[in-house]
């Protein structure tokens, strides 16, 4: 399965991620957020591979409204939530099947580089 970058055009690291892979030679699908959001699938095996809910969370997305309410919702609500804002993601999410890695990591990045 190839590489897939979750993240909106305007949004810096994301283009850190691309930029990543392009300098490397490596290609990847892009799927702006704005457009399209991730799939209940997709969601579910980025929230195992990221380590939870609460890693998915950007703490500095613009609906401070919606990021105070996440704050007191129990686990199972917040992920409902988050599933239906996901302009509250954090960006951006780099995934190849059922491994996701969230936000600037080039490090991390570096693993799904073909050896």
């Amino acid at each position: 399965m190839g590489i897939q970058i979750f993240g909106t055009k305007k949004c810096s690291a994301t283009r850190k991620a691309e930029r990543f892979f392009k300098e490397r030679g490596v290609k990847y699908q892009f799927i702006d957020l704005k457009e399209k959001e991730l799939s209940s699938g997709e969601f579910d095996s980025v929230k195992q591979s990221a380590g939870g809910i609460d890693a998915m969370i950007d703490e500095n997305a613009k609906d401070k409204q919606t990021l105070t309410l996440m704050k007191y919702l129990l686990d199972s609500d917040k992920e409902e939530k988050l599933f239906e804002n996901q302009q509250l993601l954090r960006t951006p999410i780099v995934r190849s099947g059922k491994k996701a890695v969230i936000g600037e990591a080039p490090g991390a990045w570096a693993d799904f580089l073909d050896k």
